[in-house]
Formats: C-alpha cells, structure tokens, sequence
C-alpha cells in the first residue's frame, strides 16, 4: 500500500502484511518524522436486498400497477423514471431485481442491464424485462435475445406471471428463454400478417423498396430545436419502442440486416405495420412537425453500427 508523509508529502511503500491490527510505526526516511500506518478497513460486501425491487417505465399506469402487485408481494418497491435513473437507483439501492422497459428514455433498459451486471457488486442482481409489444394478439413467441436479462414479460401478463416470475428467479431459476447465443429462437413461430387498419385509421406509410436507403433518408430537415414538449416526447418514446421491439424479436436478423445495409429491404413488413401503429397514436400534428419515426430507426441503425465497430 501506498502512505504519504504528512509533513514531507514523500510517498512510501508499506507491506501491508507486516501491518499490526492496531497500526505500525515508520519512519519517514527523508523527514524523519514517525508515522502509524494502520491496516485499511475491509470493505464490507454490499448485499442485494431480497425484497427490494425497482421498477422503470415510461408507462406511469403500468407502474402503478406493477408497485401494487410487488405490494401485496410484501416487496419494497423502488421506481425509476428512465435509463440514467436507473442505473442510479441500482447501485445506490441494491434491489435483488429490476423490471425494466426494454427502450426506456435517455439510456435503454437493456443496456442498463448489461452495464449493471458487468460490475462486480452487482452482477447478481436479476432483471425481468418488459419488452414494448403492440397487440398482445401479435408477436407471442418468445425473443430471441434477453440481452443479458434473466426474463421477460408482456404487459398484459404482468397480473397474472409478474409474481410467479419473480419467485421462481428468487429461487435461482432462470424462466426465460435460452441465453446461449442470438439465432432465431427454435420455438419462434413467424408473426402473423399485419391485420386491416380500420377506415378511421390514418394511411399507413409505404415501407420502403429493396435497396432503397439511401432514397429513405430521414427528410432534410432539422428536428425541432426547441425543448421538446410531452407529446413530442411521448412520439419518440413510442418510436423507440418500436424499433427496439423488431430488434428484441429478431436480434441476429437485424444486426446482418444493418451490417449488409438492407435494414429498409429486410424489415419491410415490420417497418410498416411499425409506422401503423405509430399513425394510429400520434396525432396528426405532431407528425407534421418531424419524421421521429423515422429519426428514431436511423438513430438506432446508427448506435447498433457504432457498436459493431
């Protein structure tokens, strides 16, 4: 260990191991000056709290309800408002588990897991993710990737699993699917065929034509410099949802897809039963002002290429 002189601020080197429980005398041997060096305190090993657990969506009423369910679980509950909170509140906390979004605000719920479990004080700490599913008439097969997290759950499962999950990760078993790599996952049955927007709908856009990326790009116009009010923020929330939700279903498919630079080509479909849904619940003047479905795919094309590298 290192020991700076107090009066001469010379640095020494001092074996640890010929340290006495109630500290040792040196000499400083510029200054002369007599030190006690006493042993460093052993830091004490922080414990997850066993009935502890924070909750992160961008969803108040599904927090709500989620709180009120771990409540009657006799849980303590801890909730976080987007990634950075989070990441705070997990190593500050130590709950034993987090239920997450997966494309929560400022830092996504999944990589809040990998970074959390990538440290040592907290590499035990479970994670259920909630990915962000459109219809739960759609897309029931299990994703092919947890990104490090221990299961997941669909929102409107959350009643009836949400406390059976939680007791069978307390009990060291992992429910969800395979972790061993991103292929397709062998139980994955395909999605069924977007259903018919109703009349009242607003027009779906076109997906765009193989190849075409470079025709698509995000319209040449600056997004909105000013602050960003809730219903603009609520559209690129619902954006990044979406496009988190095709990469949860199909983590390899997408990272070739981006790799190759067909992403537009590959996901046609996706692209556009996503820009469905994202027409069906942003109003009308709030897509007038900027394309955040698209800036939302490019910007998640661009991070997953940055990450590739």
């Amino acid at each position: 260990m290192i020991v700076i002189c107090p009066k001469c601020a010379i640095k020494l080197k001092v074996d640890e191991t010929k340290l006495s429980p109630a500290g040792s005398k040196f000499k400083c041997p510029k200054c002369a000056a007599v030190l006690v060096v006493r042993k460093p305190a052993a830091q004490q090993k922080k414990e997850l709290h066993s009935s502890t657990v924070l909750v992160a969506h961008s969803n108040p009423a599904l927090v709500q309800e989620i709180s009120s369910i771990l409540g009657s679980g006799g849980y303590k509950v801890i909730t976080a408002t987007d990634g950075i909170d989070l990441m705070v509140k997990a190593l500050k906390e130590f709950p034993f588990l987090a239920i997450i979004e997966v494309a929560l605000p400022k830092i996504y719920g999944f990589e809040v897991c990998r970074r959390v479990k990538a440290r040592a004080e907290t590499k035990d700490m479970k994670f259920i993710l909630i990915p962000a599913i459109h219809d739960k008439t759609k897309y029931r097969r299990e994703p092919t990737s947890l990104y490090g997290a221990d299961d997941y759950i669909e929102e409107f499962d959350v009643p009836g699993q949400l406390l059976e999950k939680i007791n069978r990760l307390k009990g060291g078993r992992e429910a969800g699917p395979a972790q061993s790599g991103d292929s397709e996952h062998p139980a994955a049955s395909p999605r069924p065929a977007a259903e018919p927007s109703s009349s009242a709908a607003p027009r779906a856009a076109q997906a765009p034509e193989p190849g075409a990326e470079a025709k698509t790009a995000v319209r040449e116009q600056a997004a909105p410099s000013a602050a960003p009010d809730e219903k603009i923020e609520k559209a690129r929330r619902l954006a990044r949802t979406i496009i988190n939700d095709i990469h949860l279903y199909n983590v390899a498919k997408v990272e070739a897809a981006i790799r190759d630079g067909d992403f537009y080509a590959v996901f046609a479909s996706e692209v556009k039963e996503g820009k469905k849904l994202y027409d069906n619940r942003i109003p009308q003047e709030i897509r007038d002002v900027f394309d955040y479905y698209r800036e939302a795919i490019e910007n998640f094309i661009a991070a997953r290429k940055g990450a590739s590298k």
